[in-house]
Formats: C-alpha cells, structure tokens, sequence
C-alpha cells in the first residue's frame, strides 16, 4: 500500500482477493455471460471492512470516466460523490463479535489498475507480485448473485488483470500465483515504476505483466543474466542485499 501511494499519489485499496469467476461458472450460477473486460473472468477483490472510498469509482473526468484523483485535487463535489456512493453496513457477527461498521460501495466504473503484493519468503525475503489490469462493471442482478456469495456489506472491486504475459495465460493463473488471499491496488497501470523502484530497494519481482519496453532495471542486473529475468533479479537482490534494514 506504501509502495503504490507513493508512486501514484492516490488512495490505495486493500482487499481479499476472495474469489475466481470463471465466465462458465457465472453463467451456470447466473444465466449470463460475462462481457467487455470481465469476458475472461473476474477477481473478486472484496474486504472484510472498509477501504477507500476513492474505490468507488465515483470520482469523474470530464468525459464522465471513473478516475481517482490525489487527495489534494479532491474537491467537495468529488468527495460528496463517494459518500453519495456508500453505505455503512454493520458488521456480521460471525466475523467480528465485537461489532463495527464498514463503507460499502460496489466500484461503479472501468478503471485502470495494478494490484500489488509484497509477500516474505522464508530462506529468500520479500518479493513483489504485480498485476495490471481493470475494474469491471457488472449487470446488477449479476453483481448481486456474486456479491452475496461472500457478504454483501463489504466494498467489491471487479478486477480483470491483462492476460498473455507468463503466469498470466488465464485470470485463474494470476489467482493460483497469487501470494496470499490479500492485495493492495493503486490507480492506474504503474507496473513499470513499481519494478524500477523494487530494483531500487533490492526487492525480487516474481511475477509481473508488464510490457518488455516499459520496464527499466539497472545495468548492473545484466551481470546476474539476461534470459531469464525474475532468476536474475533473484540473484541481484541477493548479492547486493536489503538497501534498508530494520
């Protein structure tokens, strides 16, 4: 969430990457094909509490597209839309005895987004996983039949990561490599930056989609391999160790 704030000065979301839907399984459960972007099948990106608001997709240009904005650009009409957006559940018991309440919105337009995890492999240290792609917007009656699958008073984000790269051959393959059942998105395809900036701190990248001629490392990576290049940032990272310790 630090890493992608930084970089693109927008609100990070946090979510559950809870659940896969293939358009065969949405069509069984639904009747209905998916279509556009969701057409090879969905991320549910899904938490169990709140996150952003700017995640509601609210927030529009002036061609009426969904867009999240830096805070400071954030005006009172933008921020009226969000919470216009939203509704406040309480908490389901079964999960938070305690009780509480969480913002609640569906993401209501296609955004540009990469979704990022930093995981910590024993024998290894971090690494970082990076996956672009976009919002999807969904039939209501569809959107509800999925939602309620999991639990509808939590905020859902439909996400579709851009498929073709290695590791990337289908939206269930990026699910499969996935870390953990977590992940932070950031507006915007920011894949490339967050690769440079993971050579920057000596963090291994493992799995990527980003496009060969976006992505800058430095030359010294060269040394440690040209071909196959998560092993080399593995090797670089390693020799050079951690540039921060705690």
């Amino acid at each position: 969430m630090l890493l992608g704030t930084l970089l693109t000065n927008t609100a990070p979301i946090f979510s559950d990457v809870r659940t896969y839907w293939s358009p065969q399984a949405v069509e069984r459960v639904c009747g209905k094909r998916l279509e556009g972007r969701a057409a090879n099948g969905v991320l549910h990106l899904i938490n169990s509490g709140a996150t952003a608001l700017d995640a509601s997709g609210a927030v529009r240009d002036e061609r009426g597209e969904s867009i999240m904005k830096p805070f400071w650009e954030m005006d009172q009409d933008d921020i009226d839309a969000c919470l216009a957006a939203t509704d406040w559940c309480r908490a389901n018991y079964e999960y938070f005895r305690g009780g509480g309440f969480s913002s609640h919105f569906k993401t209501a337009g296609e955004m540009p987004m990469t979704m990022i995890r930093l995981n910590m492999v024993a024998g290894v240290g971090p690494t970082l996983q990076i996956a672009e792609g976009y919002t999807c917007v969904l039939p209501d009656d569809v959107h509800k039949t999925l939602d309620e699958r999991t639990d509808k008073t939590w905020p859902t984000t439909w996400f579709a990561p851009r498929l073709g790269a290695p590791g990337f051959e289908t939206v269930w393959d990026v699910m499969n490599h996935w870390g953990a059942n977590h992940g932070a998105s950031v507006y915007g395809h920011v894949g490339g930056d967050l690769i440079t900036l993971a050579s920057m701190l000596r963090i291994p990248v493992t799995l990527h989609n980003v496009k060969d001629e976006r992505i800058f490392r430095p030359s010294l990576v060269d040394g440690f391999g040209t071909k196959d290049l998560e092993a080399a940032d593995m090797a670089y990272c390693q020799a050079f160790g951690p540039l921060y310790r705690g």
